[in-house]
Formats: structure tokens, sequence, C-alpha cells
């Protein structure tokens, strides 16, 4: 080594001078572009039935009931609702009057108003038993709307439906805690069913630990995932307390947002950590007219920004002749001063 270095100091000391050379300025590297951020746009509407009244009022004109609403709802990226009432009636009514069988002729409204999914993770998906479950799986199936939170078996019914939008997955989970539509079991089909008061209590710790780990390893595969929860009690804008109990363990598990229904009455929200927990959309399609409270609701408008939540904002709506409408506004203060009556800070 020390021989190479002195021969190469050798020829540098016997080759003359080179001439100088004029200093010309290094080429400027072009800087890579920042990447631009990926938004993300999701609403989620409250309860959606489709039969009984609702049915027989516009079977000649299926898309009415979405009309006021459906451009709005069909510009966001994904759009979802919790679908009560089957799209068979192969089989004996279970709830008597409160059987809900839609033709599936109705399903024009949603692709009207771009629905992308829904949750059947509800206590009417089994009015009419098992083999109108499965066919209401098949008539979604067939209209391109992808469904979740029940299924042929438990292990459908728990798994989340994971959608990419431009490198983004987002994972929605369904449960449900009434009753009336069966449980899936590993060989039968239901919902994704998780036990509390006030209707299937007590709570069952072990399905919400199921729950719970469904969360996160939905988490470990999307950037942000929703659970749908189908709990709570009917015409009250309070929630129960074990449904803040439950939201915190989903927070805890990985949920960025927690959008309940089932109370047919808007419910509050709440922060846990950096998840929002809306405890109760309210109906959205529905044939109630019983009271003011049944009569409206707020569906969610949801930013993500590179699957970080980013915005979530209430639309009040006014349903009329079962049809949601823009709310005038008197009645939206009123809405969301319902929903801030049981809400905790920051939304109070």
């Amino acid at each position: 080594m020390r021989l190479a270095v002195a021969v190469v100091a050798l020829l540098t000391a016997c080759t003359p001078a080179p001439a100088p050379v004029t200093p010309t300025s290094a080429p400027e590297s072009t800087p890579s572009p920042t990447p631009e951020p990926v938004v993300t746009r999701i609403t989620i509407v409250g309860d959606i039935m489709l039969g009984r009244r609702v049915g027989s009022a516009y079977a000649d004109d299926p898309t009415a009931p979405f009309r006021p609403f459906a451009d709005r709802l069909a510009t966001a990226d994904l759009t979802i609702g919790n679908l009560e009432s089957t799209l068979s009636d192969n089989g004996r009514p279970t709830q008597g009057g409160d059987s809900f069988f839609a033709d599936p002729r109705m399903l024009e409204g949603l692709h009207l108003a771009g629905f992308d999914g829904v949750s059947l993770a509800n206590n009417h998906l089994g009015d009419y038993g098992r083999q109108a479950q499965l066919e209401t799986f098949e008539q979604l199936e067939k209209a391109g709307i992808a469904h979740f939170g029940a299924g042929h078996n438990l292990a459908e019914a728990r798994e989340p439906w994971i959608v990419d939008h431009e490198g983004v997955r987002i994972a929605f989970l369904g449960t449900e805690s009434i009753g009336e539509t069966p449980a899936a079991t590993d060989t039968s089909p239901g919902t994704n069913r998780l036990n509390m008061p006030p209707r299937t209590g007590p709570l069952d710790t072990a399905a919400l630990d199921r729950i719970a780990g469904d969360i996160t390893a939905a988490k470990a595969e999307a950037d942000t995932v929703i659970v749908v929860p189908h709990w709570g009690t009917q015409y009250t804008h309070q929630p129960e307390p074990v449904q803040r109990e439950v939201a915190a363990r989903f927070a805890e598990a990985g949920a960025d947002l927690v959008i309940g229904g089932h109370p047919h009455w808007v419910q509050g929200w709440e922060r846990v950590g950096d998840t929002t927990i809306v405890h109760s959309l309210g109906n959205f399609v529905f044939d109630m007219q019983f009271s003011r409270q049944v009569q409206e609701g707020v569906f969610v408008e949801i930013e993500l920004t590179d699957g970080e939540v980013t915005a979530i904002e209430p639309v009040p709506y006014v349903i009329r002749n079962h049809v949601p409408q823009p709310a005038p506004a008197e009645d939206a203060a009123r809405i969301l001063d319902d929903v801030r009556s049981t809400s905790a800070a920051p939304y109070r």
C-alpha cells in the first residue's frame, strides 16, 4: 500500500501542471415533487327502511325516497347506511307488522344516491327467516352493493369490508346488540352480535373482546377503521351508559370513528382520544310518523386526509312522506341542539 502511494506521489510530481480550468457550477438537482395528499370523502346515513309504507308509496318510483339528497350523497367517494329491511319475503314474518320486506327494485334508489355498501348488522335482517336472509345477501351482491356486519356464518359476519381509495384503505365493521335477527354462528347466518343492555344484556365481555380483536386486526390492514354499531334504547336522545363503555373499548382497539344507529332519534357525540363517537344518526328513510323526532336526523360527511380523520360534519334533515329532505334553518338548529343535548366536549 505504501509503495502504491509513493508511486502516485512521484507521478504527480513529474507531471506538468495542467492548464487552469474555469470552475463551473455543479448541476442543480431537481427536487422530487411532494406527493399530493389523498383526500377521501365518506358519507354515512342512518336507518334505511324501504318496506312497509315506504315500499307501497314508492313502488312505481323507487328512486323517489333518495332524490332530494341523491346528488350530494353520490359526490362522496364512499356512501354507506344501515339497510333495515330484507330484500326477500320468502318465509314467515317474525315481527308481525314490524317485519320489513322491501322489493329489490327499491335498490334503484341506493344506486341513484351512489351507495357503495350497507351494514346489515340490525334487528330486521331476520324478519322473514333464514332463507330470506340468504336471498338478501344475494340481491345485494347482484346489485353490486357491498354489505358487512352479517353473513352466512359468524366468520363472514365478522369480516370487515375494506375499500381502497387511491391507496388509502378504509375498513368498515358492523355490530348488532338488539336481537330479533339471529346471531350468526359457525354454521348459520345472522349478525355480528354483541349482547348488551337494554335488549340483549348483560354485556357479553367475551364477545366484546372478540370484536375489539377484530378492530385491531382491521387496523393492521387499513389506514382507517369505522365501526357501525346497532345499539341503544329507542325514542330517546340519551345513550345508554354501556354504549359509552363499549365505544371506549372500540376506540382503544383502534377504531377511528364509531357511527351508531337504532334509537330512531339523534343522540349525542363524544370523543375518546382521537376517536369520534356518534351514538345515533336517527332515521334516514323510514315510515314512522308518530313524533317529530322520528322524522328528523343527521347524516355525517367525513373527510380523511391520507387516512386520518380531518373533518366530520353533521347534515340535518327532516323526513316528509317518508323522504329525507334538507331541513329549514329553524328545524336544522333544533335538530343540532338535540344532538348537543347529550353530547360531551368538544361537541356540546
